[in-house]
């Protein structure tokens, strides 16, 4: 999967947004991409196709706002199918890819290519989650956001799970999941 370093100008680098549910992680993506559409870059936004909360295709932010994405079954799609002359190359839900994404974001680095990703950087456990961990030590620039804790105002960055479900991966919203700080995740 490797593909040959880029040779020009253009300088490659990864970017990360992370943070807890409700933190704005995709707002901050959607943000930084219509900048890049203001400066005329060109720009591609990948999905996992299992996020099919809002839209099976569209990137949704919990405001509503949304830009056309390309729904992908694993990873090494993204390669296959971003155009050669993207500037942009941006990828939201990052925690739902397999953990080849960590190996496509750098070779669309080494291509020259601006790669932004957005992902949750822990599960409902407070663990890890997913690919996200590898990609914060690859990355070139992290944002980690944080939501406000519905139980006390403080700063959040835990994603707690009101439901009993004990599955890794379970799509919600507010129904599911509120953003609590650490002391009132433990409760």
């Amino acid at each position: 999967m490797f593909v040959e370093p880029y040779k020009g100008d253009k300088t490659g680098w990864i970017e990360v947004i992370c943070g807890s549910m409700f933190s704005g992680k995709t707002e901050e993506l959607l943000r930084r991409l219509k900048r890049a559409q203001i400066a005329h870059l060109k720009v591609e936004i990948f999905k996992p196709e299992t996020d099919t909360r809002y839209d099976p295709v569209d990137v949704i932010s919990h405001d509503r706002n949304r830009i056309p994405s390309t729904p992908v079954a694993y990873s090494g799609n993204i390669l296959l199918l971003s155009a050669e002359d993207a500037d942009v190359v941006a990828i939201d839900e990052v925690q739902f890819m397999d953990h080849n994404i960590v190996e496509v974001a750098e070779t669309l680095a080494l291509q020259g290519k601006r790669v932004i990703v957005a992902g949750l950087d822990m599960d409902y456990r407070g663990q890890p989650f997913g690919p996200v961990p590898a990609l914060l030590a690859k990355a070139d620039y992290i944002t980690k956001l944080h939501a406000i804790c519905v139980v006390c105002g403080n700063i959040a960055n835990y994603s707690y799970r009101k439901t009993e479900n004990d599955t890794t991966i379970l799509l919600g919203e507010q129904e599911m999941y509120e953003p609590r700080c650490r002391k009132c995740y433990q409760l």
